[in-house]
């Protein structure tokens, strides 16, 4: 797993994840989504989601990912303590590329006896994102509306 800091934001929760591998990269990412609103070394694995998402490209791929994520969490009330990404793909389709990640996440449902309430998320931005390929791997940047 990668490196998830917490940046300074005014209102919101701004991260940055930090990974040597790109499929690393948006685990981190969906990771640092449930350890904005809880501790996910006390999550337990009892549930395992399938998630995939499309984009147009990578940042609105990270964005929809996300999302799909989030929504596990809301409309399952699964918190998820794991995020597995199995593949990335970019796929031409009517001279448009569309990217698409395929992963796993595993959860059980939230417990506020159990597990602590942080923040929270309402919402995944598109504000201050980024994806930025460096010399010793990649990193992103994004806010999680509160």
């Amino acid at each position: 797993m990668g490196k998830i800091t917490f940046l300074d934001h005014p209102a919101d929760i701004y991260i940055r994840v930090e990974s040597s591998g790109l499929l690393d990269l948006y685990a981190t990412a969906g990771k640092a989504l449930f350890e904005a609103m809880t501790d996910t070394s006390r999550v337990s694995g009892r549930y395992e989601r399938s998630v995939e998402a499309e984009g147009f490209d990578m940042e609105n791929l990270l964005y929809r990912w996300l999302e799909e994520l989030l929504s596990i969490y809301y409309i399952e009330n699964i918190m998820c303590g794991v995020v597995r990404v199995r593949e990335i793909r970019v796929v031409s389709e009517d001279g448009e590329e569309k990217y698409i990640i395929q992963g796993t996440c595993l959860g059980e449902e939230f417990n506020p006896e159990r597990h602590e309430a942080r923040v929270e998320v309402k919402a995944v931005t598109y504000s201050l994102m980024k994806i930025i390929r460096g010399e010793n791997g990649w990193f992103a940047e994004f806010v999680l509306d509160i």
